[in-house]
């Protein structure tokens, strides 16, 4: 179970969430393809693949696609290598669409992942942030 403490950003960014965001049906079929080439790029240790449907301001943050595997294999590690997952909804965080993911572990537990999803100029979809809570917390 993921401990958060009252004033965690997460948490707060998780509260303002307060409607589906409203996309049509190929704009979430496009995003859920980005999540899952990203973590298809991460089960084959594919650092470059996955460092590219990372937005630019994720890139610009890491600097190069070793140092951007290097955390999710350390901090990541259920988005790294999951033995499941499955697509929910499509919520609004901060006036972008956020695509929640349940994962399932190599232990068996399972973890929510929302990605933060930035739409590009060329109208492409790039994954702008990601963070992990239990399920168990969802459910509360």
């Amino acid at each position: 179970m993921l401990h958060r403490s009252p004033g965690d950003v997460t948490e707060i960014a998780y509260r303002i969430e307060v409607r589906k965001m409203d996309l049509t049906q190929a704009e979430r079929e496009a995003i859920q393809a980005v999540i899952e080439q990203q973590i298809m790029a991460f089960q084959k240790d594919d650092a470059i693949a996955a460092f590219a449907f990372a937005s630019p301001d994720i890139q610009n943050q890491f600097g190069d696609p070793e140092t951007f595997m290097s955390m999710v294999k350390t901090g990541y590690y259920s988005l790294y290598r999951p033995r499941s997952v499955v697509f929910s909804a499509v919520t609004l965080i901060q006036d972008s669409p956020a695509q929640k993911v349940i994962l399932m572990d190599a232990e068996g537990d399972l973890v929510m992942a929302i990605y933060q999803m930035q739409q590009q100029l060329n109208g492409e979809w790039r994954i702008h942030g990601c963070f992990l809570t239990s399920v168990e917390e969802q459910l509360m």
